[in-house]
C-alpha cells in the first residue's frame, strides 16, 4: 500500500532527438517505445513506482506542447497534475515550481524526483532502495540522491564522491556526500572507478517538501520569492496564467548547482539496479540482449548475415534482412530509415535536420 504522503515528480520536458528517427523534437524519447515492449519510457517510469505512489500523487512537469501526450499516455493521473513550463529553465525552476505546488496540496509530502527517460532492469531492487530513501527523508531534514555503482569509466555522467567511512545513523545504506563532480575526461573517469567511493549521478532525488522549499529559500531566494508569491494561485484556474508570466524570470540553473552543491544535509544512497539514462543508440545496444555476434535487435523478423556489433531497431517492418555490416545503427520509423556507424552517432542530429 503506497503511503498517502508519497509523491512522485517526473521531469519530462526534454526535447532531445538522439534516437532519431524514432524520436524527434515533436516526439522526444520519453514518449516513445524505445525498448520495443509496448510501453513508452514515461509509462515505464510510472510503472516502476506503482507500489510506492498513488496515481493522484504523480506529477509530471513538461513543455506545454507535450501536455496532451502525457495525458494520453498516463490516463490514470489527474490532468491538473500535469504542470506546463512556458519555457525551458533547467531543473531548479522546474523542481521549485512543482515543490510549491505540492506543498499547497500536501504540506507533509515526501517526494521523489526522477527524469522520465531512464531505464531500470531490476525493478524490485529499485523499489526497495526508493522505499528506504523515502523512509529516511520522511523522518529527517535530509536530501538524498541516488548514486549508481559504476561498471566502466563513463565520461557521459557526473559523479558523486561519498564519505563511506561512516553511514548515517538512521540507515546503514546511506552516506554523506563529500562532493559532486562534473562529467570527467577518460583518465579522470578511470581514476574515479579505481576507487570505491565514486558513483554515477543518476539525477534522482528524494526529500520531504518542507526540506526542499526551505533549501530554496536559503540558497536561491530569488527563485523562492517567485514561487512563494504565486501561492494563492496554485490549484486555481489562474495558475497557468501566472506561471506563464513569472516562470521566464527564473534563472536558468540546474538543481545540482542551485541546491545540491550548497546544502549541508546531503546524502547519497549507493545502488545497483541496472540503471541507464539511455542517452544514445550505443547505450541502448549495451542494455539490449546480444546475439553471438554482438548484435542487439529490437523488432519481430530481423535476419542478419555476416553482421556484427550492430544496433537494429525495426519494429514497423514485416521483415528485415541485413548482410555485411559491422558496428552500425539500423533504425526506422514512419517511412524514415537510418543507417549510421555507431561510432558516428553524435552526428545523427546533423544528418536528421532536427533543430
Amino acid at each position: 500500500m503506497a503511503q498517502q504522503n508519497n509523491h512522485l515528480v517526473i521531469m519530462a520536458g526534454g526535447v532531445g532527438s538522439r534516437f532519431w528517427p524514432m524520436s524527434t523534437t515533436e516526439r522526444p524519447k520519453q514518449f516513445i517505445d524505445v525498448l520495443g515492449v509496448g510501453k513508452t519510457l514515461l509509462q515505464l517510469t510510472v510503472e516502476r513506482f506503482g507500489a510506492l505512489v498513488d496515481p493522484e500523487n504523480i506529477w509530471v512537469v513538461t513543455n506545454r506542447k507535450y501536455a496532451d501526450t502525457v495525458q494520453q499516455q498516463l490516463p490514470d493521473m489527474p490532468r491538473e497534475n500535469i504542470l506546463c513550463e512556458p519555457c525551458r529553465r533547467n531543473t531548479a525552476p522546474c523542481i521549485a515550481y512543482v515543490s510549491w505546488r505540492i506543498k499547497k496540496k500536501d504540506p507533509k509530502a515526501n517526494i521523489v524526483v526522477t527524469p522520465s527517460d531512464h531505464i531500470v532492469t531490476n525493478v524490485q531492487e529499485f523499489q526497495r532502495v526508493i522505499q528506504q530513501c523515502m523512509k529516511f527523508t520522511g523522518e529527517s531534514d535530509a536530501i538524498v540522491t541516488l548514486g549508481m555503482k559504476p561498471n566502466r569509466p563513463e565520461t557521459g555522467y557526473g559523479y558523486i564522491q561519498a564519505d563511506l567511512s561512516v553511514s548515517s545513523l538512521r540507515n546503514k545504506e546511506i552516506y554523506r556526500v563529500d562532493s559532486f563532480r562534473e562529467k570527467p575526461d577518460l583518465e579522470t573517469a578511470k581514476h574515479y572507478i579505481s576507487k570505491n567511493n565514486y558513483f554515477w549521478n543518476a539525477g534522482i532525488f528524494i526529500w520531504n517538501v518542507r526540506t526542499i522549499v526551505n533549501a530554496f529559500r536559503m540558497y536561491q531566494p530569488s527563485l523562492a520569492n517567485i514561487f512563494e508569491g504565486m501561492n494563492p494561485y496554485y490549484g486555481t484556474p489562474d495558475e497557468q496564467k501566472y506561471i506563464d508570466q513569472r516562470f521566464p524570470e527564473c534563472e536558468n540553473i540546474s538543481v545540482d548547482y542551485a541546491i545540491m552543491e550548497k546544502a549541508d544535509e546531503i546524502f547519497v544512497c549507493p545502488a545497483d539496479f541496472g540503471w541507464s539514462d539511455l542517452g544514445t543508440w550505443g547505450s541502448l545496444q549495451t542494455l539490449t540482449k546480444h546475439d553471438l555476434y554482438g548484435n542487439a535487435c529490437i523488432g519481430e523478423d530481423i535476419n542478419l548475415f555476416e553482421t556484427h556489433n550492430c544496433m537494429i531497431h525495426t519494429t514497423q517492418e514485416k521483415k528485415v534482412v541485413i548482410q555485411g555490416l559491422d558496428g552500425y545503427i539500423v533504425a526506422e520509423n514512419d517511412n524514415t530509415l537510418l543507417i549510421c556507424k555507431l561510432s558516428e552517432e553524435q552526428r545523427i542530429k546533423q544528418f536528421s535536420g532536427e533543430n
